[in-house]
């Protein structure tokens, strides 16, 4: 592969993260400090590494965070308890339940109890029918707008295929 077609993911993730931290800086002037929680449910390694790394980019960011995690055995009940209080929290603006969930648990009913606009996965029903018509006041799916992100600040053109 020739160096002109690679994506430099850690340059584009620096410009990214400087201009958070001006938008985060914008928003504590106006009184109001961002919040965001983690959900884990069990002890899945990978999922532990990834809240692990969402936690310390807030901390580098400012934002409040907090880790709620659950023991693997926790009922579907008590989990959508856990998600009622995060959704009321006034200092919580985002939840993000990390996948995956025990199989006891049904990951639609679990998505869909986390208010839309703090769903930061974009996973609600509200959230995937606002993407699907194009309205972009929703959140979106992580990893494709990650994707997505990538491929604009490097000007790849993406064309359809006939």
């Amino acid at each position: 592969m020739v160096a002109a077609n690679l994506i430099d993911g850690r340059a584009i993730a620096s410009e990214v993260v400087a201009e958070l931290a001006g938008r985060i800086a914008a928003l504590k002037k106006r009184g109001v400090q961002p919040g965001l929680c983690f959900v884990r449910v069990g002890e899945d390694p990978a999922s532990k590494v990834y809240v692990g790394r969402k936690e310390k980019a807030c901390s580098d960011l400012g934002i409040y965070s907090e880790t709620r995690v659950l023991p693997e055995a926790t009922s579907e009940r008590e989990l959508l308890s856990t998600l009622a209080g995060l959704n009321a929290d006034p200092r919580l603006h985002g939840i993000l339940v990390q996948a995956p969930l025990p199989a006891h648990i049904c990951q639609a009913v679990v998505y869909s109890a986390v208010q839309p606009e703090k769903d930061v996965d974009g996973f609600h029903p509200v959230n995937v029918g606002k993407l699907m018509l194009g309205d972009s006041s929703g959140f979106l799916p992580c990893t494709p707008a990650g994707i997505r992100e990538l491929l604009v600040r490097s000007s790849v053109k993406i064309e359809a295929q006939r």
